[in-house]
C-alpha cells in the first residue's frame, strides 16, 4: 500500500484495506468538513482500456498510466483514490483494477466481484469503460463486466440509484444515436438474464441504475488524422477532438449531486465525516462474503460516527477552561449566575454536535444526542450539588444570624423562628432558581428538605441552649444553700428535654456537671452509714425535685411547649433524679467491702477523740473490736437495699442478730418471730423480707459472704494489736527474775569483793567499757549486721584494725595537745540509748508490721498519724529523755 503523487492506494492487490492511508487522505483534503456535499466517481473496465488515462484527463488526477512502448500489461493494482482537481463539489476519483487481466488469469473473478461491489456501494457515479467495436457482439468484453456489475448489485438489496455512465471509447463513424439503442438493449438483456432475489424479481433496471451513455474518439490518432478531423485551439495549443469531448464530459461532473446532475437522485449517502469508517466496514463485509444491507449499514455508520462525535464533545467539555474555572470556583463557594454560565457552556457543545451529525440518520443522531446530554449533565452534576451545598450552608448561616439578632432584640423565640425560617427559605428558593441548568430536570426538593431540617435542628438547639442557661441558673440557686450532704437533680431536666424535643443535642457537658454535683454528697451520705442516711436522701430528693419542677414550669412558659411535653418533662425529671440516686447507691454497694474495712480501721485505730491508739496494755481490745465491727456492719446494712419509698424493713436487726450476736441469738430471735422449730439460717436467702428485688443491692447470702471475708481480712489487724500490747508489757519489764538476781548476788559475791578491794580493776573495766563503746559507735556494728551475719563479720574484720589505729592516733594527738580537725572527725551517729542498740523495740516492729490501714488519715481537726508510727516515735522520745 502506497501513498504518493499518483494518489492513495485504498485497497492493495491482495485485498488489504489501507485504513491509515484513507484517514490521512480525509485529513489532508478536509473531506470531513463537507457533510453531504461530496461525490464519489469510480471507473471499471477491461485491463489496458485507458481507464487511468481517462480519469486523469477528466479530473486532472495523476493516476499511473500504461506505457504502450513497453507493452500492454497491468498498470493499476487494487483500488486507488485521489481528489478531483477543480470540480465542485468535492469529488473523489476511484480507479479500479482492470478486469480480464492475464496477470490474475482465471482467478480474477473473486477480486473482480469484490471490487465491483465495493465501487457500487461507495460510488455515486460509476464509469464503465468499453470499446466501441464491442457493441453488438454477444461475447464482447463488456458483457462479462456488466453481468458482474448486475450480479453484485443484487447483493446490495436496497436500490440506491447509482449512475452508470457507459463511456464508449474509440468511437467510429457510426453515429451515437445508433450505438446507444443497441447498447441499452444489450444492457436490458443482461439485466433480465441475471438471477435476482425474490424481492426484486420484477424490479426494473431503472430502480437500481440511472444509465447514461457517452462516446469519445480515439486518444491515439495520428497527427494527419487529427488534421482531417479538424483542429481546435485553446490558448495557442492545438487540441484533438478527444480532448475537446473529454472537456465537455468534465463539465457534466460539476454540481453532479444537484437536482438534474449525474447523481442528483442518489440515495443512502453517508456524511463525509463517516466516509472513512463506512468504506472500511463495507470492504470488511464484502471480504467476509456477506450481503450488504445499505440502510442497516447507514444506521451502523451513523451509530459509530455519532458516538465518536459525542465522545469527542464530552472530552472537549472536560478539558474546557471555562468549565474548569467554573468547577474550581464552585468548589470554593457559591457562584452567582451559575445556572446560566453552565447552561451556555453545555449548549455550545450540544450545538456543535447537532451541526456535525446533521447528515446522519435522524433516529440514531437523536438517540446519541440524548446520551450526550445525559453524560454531559452527569459530568457537571457534582458542581450543581456543590452549589446546592453552598446554598444550604449559606441559608443555615443566614438563619443563625437572623435568629440571634431577632432573639437579641427581645422578640418571642417561637415567632422569631417562624419569621426567620420563612425569609431564609425564600432566599434558598431564589438561589436554586439561579443555579438551575437548562435541559436538566434536577430536583432540589431533597436539599430543600435538608435545609428545613437543618433550620429546625438549629432552632431546637438554640431553644435547648436557652433552657440550659435557665438550668445553669437553677444550679447556682440550688447549690448555693446546699450542705455537704445535699445534692441537686435539677440539671437532669436539660438532658430529658433535649431527648424529647431535639434528638441532635449532646448533653455530655450537663451530664458531667450533674455527676460532679451528686458524686461527692452521695458518697458522704453513704460513707456515714448511720440510721438517718436514707431519710436524709429522701428528704433532700423530694425538696430539690419540687423546687426544680416549680422553677422549670416558670422558665419554659415562654417556649410555647405543649402540655403533654411539659408533663412528660416533669415526670422524666422525677424519674431521672431517682435513677441517679439508685445508680449511685449501686456503685457504692459495689465498694461496700472497702467502706467496711475503712470504717473498721478508723474506729479500731482511733479513740473517741479521734486520736491514734497506743496499745499500752490498758485497752480492752475485745470491746474495741466489737464496736469497730458494729460500725462496719451498719454500712453493710445501709447499702443492702434502696430505701426511697419510706417502707420499714428488718435488714438492720437481721444482720446484727445473725452476724454480731452469733447463732444463739439467731435461734432465740427465730423462735420468737417464726414457728416453733424454725432454726434455719435467716441469711440463707436471695431476697430480703419486705424489699422488692429491684431495690435489693446486696442479697442476704452476699451479706454473709462479705461479712466472712471482712472478718478474715481484719483479723490480722486485731492479732497484731494484741501482739503489740504484749510486746509493750515485755519491753517495760526488762529486769531479770528475782531468783536470778539472788543467784547472781550469791554466786558473784567473791568477784564483787575483789573489785571493791582493788579499785584498779574498776578503772580497767571502765576503760574497757569506753573503748568498746567507742568501737561500737565508730564501726556502727548494729548497722553492719543489718545486711546479714556473714556480711557484718567480713565488714567488721576489715574495719577493726584501721579503727583501733585511728583511736590510738587520736589519743596520742590529744595527749600532745594538738586538736583534731573537724573535717577528719567522723559524723556522730544518731543518738540512741544503749538499750535501743542492744534490744530492738518489739512494740514498734510488731505494730508496724501489722498495720493495714493508711499511715495518714484525715479528720476534722487536721492530719492524724496512725498508732504504730506514733508509738514508735513516742518510744524513741522516752528513751532519749532517759538518756539525757
Amino acid at each position: 500500500m502506497v501513498e504518493d503523487s499518483c494518489g492513495t492506494q485504498l485497497i492493495d492487490g491482495d485485498g488489504v484495506f489501507n485504513a491509515e492511508g484513507l484517514d490521512n487522505f480525509v485529513k489532508t483534503t478536509n473531506l470531513a468538513q463537507c457533510g453531504l456535499s461530496y461525490a464519489v466517481v469510480a471507473i471499471m473496465g477491461p485491463q489496458s482500456s485507458g481507464k487511468s488515462t481517462l480519469m486523469n484527463h477528466l479530473f486532472h488526477t495523476n493516476f499511473r498510466e500504461m506505457d504502450a512502448f513497453r507493452g500492454r500489461s497491468q498498470t493499476t493494482k487494487g483500488i486507488w483514490i485521489a481528489k478531483c482537481i477543480g470540480i465542485e463539489p468535492f469529488t473523489i476519483a476511484m480507479d479500479l483494477e482492470g478486469t480480464d487481466g492475464r496477470e490474475r488469469g482465471e482467478d480474477d473473478t473473486a477480486f473482480e466481484k469484490q471490487s465491483a461491489l465495493f465501487a457500487l456501494a461507495v460510488a455515486d457515479i460509476v464509469l464503465i469503460n468499453m470499446w466501441c467495436h464491442d457493441i453488438g457482439r454477444e461475447q464482447a468484453a463488456n458483457k462479462p463486466l456488466l453481468k458482474t456489475v448486475f450480479q453484485v448489485m443484487m447483493r446490495l438489496f436496497s436500490p440506491r440509484r447509482t449512475t452508470l455512465l457507459f463511456v464508449i471509447r474509440d468511437k467510429t463513424k457510426t453515429p451515437l444515436e445508433y450505438l446507444e439503442p443497441v447498447l441499452r438493449e444489450d444492457i436490458e438483456k443482461i439485466w433480465a438474464a441475471v438471477p435476482k432475489p425474490e424481492a426484486h424479481a420484477t424490479t426494473p433496471l431503472s430502480e437500481f441504475f440511472n444509465v447514461e451513455v457517452t462516446a469519445l474518439p480515439s486518444y491515439e490518432e495520428k497527427e494527419e488524422q487529427f488534421k482531417e478531423q479538424g483542429k481546435y485551439f485553446e490558448g495557442g495549443h492545438s487540441l484533438t477532438r478527444y480532448h475537446v469531448q473529454v472537456a465537455q464530459l468534465r463539465q457534466r461532473f460539476f454540481h453532479s449531486i444537484s437536482p438534474g446532475g449525474l447523481a442528483g437522485d442518489r440515495r443512502g449517502v453517508v456524511p463525509a465525516s463517516g466516509f472513512s469508517f463506512s468504506a472500511q466496514q463495507m470492504w470488511k463485509i464484502i471480504k467476509e462474503n456477506k450481503d450488504l444491507d445499505l440502510p442497516a449499514h447507514k444506521v451502523m455508520v451513523a451509530t459509530v460516527r455519532c458516538e465518536e462525535i459525542a465522545n469527542e464533545k464530552l472530552r472537549n467539555l472536560a478539558c474546557n477552561e471555562d468549565w474548569l474555572a467554573l468547577e474550581e470556583a464552585v468548589e470554593a463557594g457559591p457562584v452567582s449566575g451559575f445556572g446560566k454560565k453552565l447552561s451556555s457552556l453545555l449548549e455550545t457543545y450540544f450545538s456543535e454536535y447537532d451541526s456535525e451529525t446533521i447528515y446522519f440518520d435522524d433516529g440514531v443522531r437523536k438517540a446519541k444526542q440524548q446520551q450526550l446530554e445525559s453524560k454531559a449533565l452527569d459530568m457537571v452534576h457534582h458542581a450543581y450539588d456543590n452549589m446546592l451545598g453552598h446554598l444550604r450552608s449559606k441559608t443555615l448561616e443566614s438563619f443563625k444570624a437572623r435568629l440571634e439578632e431577632s432573639v437579641g432584640k427581645g422578640e418571642g423565640f417561637a415567632a422569631s423562628v417562624r419569621s426567620c425560617a420563612q425569609a431564609c427559605m425564600l432566599d434558598f428558593d431564589k438561589g436554586c432558581q439561579d443555579a438551575a441548568v437548562s435541559k436538566a430536570n434536577w430536583d432540589a426538593s431533597k436539599v430543600r428538605e435538608k435545609v428545613r431540617r437543618d433550620i429546625d435542628a438549629h432552632a431546637s438547639s438554640v431553644r435547648s441552649a436557652k433552657l440550659a442557661e435557665i438550668v445553669a441558673k437553677f444550679e447556682v440557686l440550688c447549690f448555693s444553700d446546699a450542705t455537704s450532704h445535699e445534692f441537686s437533680s435539677l440539671t437532669v431536666f436539660f438532658k430529658l428535654y433535649s431527648v424529647q424535643c431535639s434528638k441532635s443535642w449532646n448533653g455530655a457537658a450537663v451530664q458531667k456537671r450533674l455527676t460532679e454535683a451528686l458524686t461527692g454528697p452521695l458518697e458522704s451520705l453513704f460513707e456515714s452509714g448511720d440510721m438517718e442516711t436514707w431519710g436524709s436522701i429522701r428528704k433532700l430528693l423530694k425538696r430539690e425535685t419540687e423546687v426544680a419542677v416549680s422553677e422549670l414550669l416558670d422558665a419554659v412558659a415562654g417556649f410555647e411547649l405543649e402540655k403533654s411535653t411539659i408533663d412528660l418533662m416533669v415526670q422524666n425529671l422525677r424519674d431521672y433524679a431517682r435513677n441517679m440516686v439508685e445508680k449511685k447507691a449501686r456503685e457504692e454497694a459495689g465498694k461496700v467491702l472497702i467502706r467496711m474495712k475503712d470504717r473498721f480501721m478508723t474506729v479500731f485505730s482511733h479513740d473517741n477523740d479521734s486520736m491514734p491508739r497506743v496499745w499500752t496494755g490498758k485497752e480492752d481490745i475485745r470491746t474495741i473490736t466489737r464496736d469497730a465491727r458494729a460500725a462496719s456492719l451498719k454500712i453493710l446494712s445501709v447499702l443492702a437495699a434502696i430505701r426511697l419509698d419510706e417502707k420499714s424493713d428488718k435488714i438492720d436487726n437481721l444482720l446484727f442478730s445473725s452476724l454480731m450476736d452469733g447463732p444463739a441469738a439467731v435461734a432465740v430471735s427465730s423462735s420468737k418471730d417464726r414457728s416453733i422449730g424454725a432454726t434455719a439460717d435467716p441469711l440463707a436467702s436471695s431476697t430480703w423480707e419486705d424489699v422488692s428485688p429491684e431495690d435489693t443491692l446486696i442479697t442476704p447470702v452476699q451479706c454473709k459472704s462479705l461479712w466472712r471475708q471482712f472478718k478474715a481480712e481484719t483479723e490480722y489487724t486485731v492479732t497484731q494489736a494484741i501482739s503489740a500490747q504484749e510486746a509493750h508489757k515485755r519491753s517495760n519489764n526488762w529486769l531479770p527474775p528475782p531468783w536470778a538476781i539472788v543467784a547472781m548476788v550469791i554466786l558473784g559475791f567473791n568477784e564483787f569483793m575483789l573489785l571493791l578491794r582493788n579499785p584498779f580493776y574498776l578503772m580497767v573495766l571502765f576503760v574497757a567499757y569506753l573503748l568498746s563503746k567507742a568501737l561500737w559507735v565508730q564501726m556502727d556494728i548494729a548497722g553492719e549486721f543489718r545486711g546479714g551475719a556473714l556480711a557484718g563479720i567480713l565488714s567488721i574484720s576489715s574495719k577493726f584494725l584501721p579503727t583501733i589505729m585511728n583511736l590510738l592516733r587520736r589519743l596520742a594527738e590529744e595527749a600532745q595537745g594538738r586538736p583534731t580537725p573537724e573535717a577528719s572527725r567522723p559524723q556522730p551517729p544518731t543518738f540512741q540509748t544503749f538499750r535501743n542498740q542492744t534490744q530492738p523495740n518489739p512494740l514498734s516492729s510488731s505494730v508496724a508490721e501489722s498495720s493495714v490501714s493508711s499511715n495518714i488519715t484525715s479528720s476534722e481537726d487536721g492530719v492524724e498519724y496512725s498508732s504504730p508510727s506514733l508509738t514508735q516515735r513516742r518510744s524513741t522520745k522516752i528513751v532519749e529523755g532517759e538518756f539525757a
